[in-house]
């Protein structure tokens, strides 16, 4: 099984992600092609002196966080995003991963990869702590508006990411809304909420902003401008809840005295909240496994990225979406009559 990993995209790359692609491979999760500079790459692998030989596809195109993804697609057609996920297309690798632009991509994986048959909108899927168990939250950024259909779509796609990769039986879905009565929320929600009540799935209402946490549903579905603006607030109030713990915990001889004592479950706690420790967001949808992982991505989340990728390659998620399809079109088919 063989991953194409963008190594040029991202913060910290190219080091980061061939240290994590190192890591990955000297694991035995999969073997890696790493798409890049491949004057850059050899200098990073003598770096880490990787015990498993890593195969570098070159080009020296890479498409920045700031570019306008479509613009970029057409004069960059040698971009790493773009040659790693080609590498998919033509069989040379199972799963693409990047810690590169977003947009590009998602552009990338739908102009080379094609949506999954009937599926209208791909989204982004990722997984967020609970008091629970993980909670998978879609979309997260893919789509900023969304139909009743796609959401729909969404939960149909979440469902069966939770079914086949979390393993999660007959999982709870939750509709994100300001309220948990049906009438409440915009005319999307509304008229979601409907369709998702005659859906083959549990569905278990509306959920608000206030219960993602609580872990009382398995996957929540809402569109994307919702889902990015929650993931960021989480990832942000995470950091600084931790931080104001330790800052705290450091003051008085007796706090510093108490933090002895609960140092196991302090760092029990921020390894659960650690975005880090999930690897990377699937693009659901699509015709192809493509990872999405977050821009500042280190080492570690690489190597989880590209277990996620194995994993979800190995358990037929790409097949799986395609079964949806005639579900998803019934439905749709239904929303265009009414």
């Amino acid at each position: 099984m063989i991953i194409a990993v963008d190594a040029m995209g991202g913060d910290y790359a190219p080091r980061e992600i061939v240290k994590g692609a190192v890591a990955a491979a000297n694991e035995g999760l999969a073997e890696i092609i790493l798409v890049g500079d491949r004057r850059q790459l050899e200098a990073e692998l003598e770096l880490f002196s990787p015990a498993a030989d890593l195969e570098i596809v070159h080009t020296e195109q890479v498409i920045g966080m700031e570019e306008q993804p479509a613009l970029a697609l057409r004069h960059k057609r040698e971009a790493s995003i773009v040659v790693a996920t080609r590498l998919v297309k033509e069989g040379r690798a199972v799963a693409a991963v990047s810690a590169g632009s977003t947009g590009a991509q998602m552009a990338a994986a739908l102009l080379i990869l094609g949506r999954s048959a009937k599926i209208q909108r791909p989204a982004i899927a990722t997984v967020l702590p609970t008091i629970k168990r993980p909670v998978l939250l879609l979309d997260v950024g893919a789509n900023v508006d969304c139909r009743p259909e796609h959401l729909y779509e969404f939960a149909l796609m979440g469902n069966l990411y939770a079914t086949r990769i979390m393993g999660y039986k007959n999982p709870r879905i939750g509709l994100l809304n300001n309220a948990t009565e049906a009438s409440k929320g915009n005319e999307a929600a509304r008229a979601a909420y409907k369709l998702l009540m005659t859906a083959p799935l549990n569905f278990a209402g509306n959920i608000e902003g206030r219960d993602i946490f609580k872990g009382e549903v398995d996957v929540i579905v809402c569109d994307g401008f919702v889902g990015n603006v929650i993931l960021k607030f989480g990832e942000g109030l995470a950091q600084t809840l931790l931080a104001m713990l330790s800052q705290e915990l450091k003051g008085s001889i007796r706090s510093r005295l108490g933090a002895t004592l609960l140092l196991p479950s302090f760092q029990q706690i921020r390894k659960q909240m650690d975005y880090t420790e999930y690897g990377g967001a699937p693009l659901l949808g699509v015709k192809g496994v493509s990872i999405v992982c977050h821009g500042s991505s280190r080492a570690p989340s690489i190597k989880n990225a590209i277990k996620v990728a194995s994993y979800c390659w190995k358990q037929g998620l790409v097949s799986g979406m395609e079964q949806l399809t005639a579900i998803a079109e019934g439905k749709v088919q239904a929303c265009q009559r009414s």
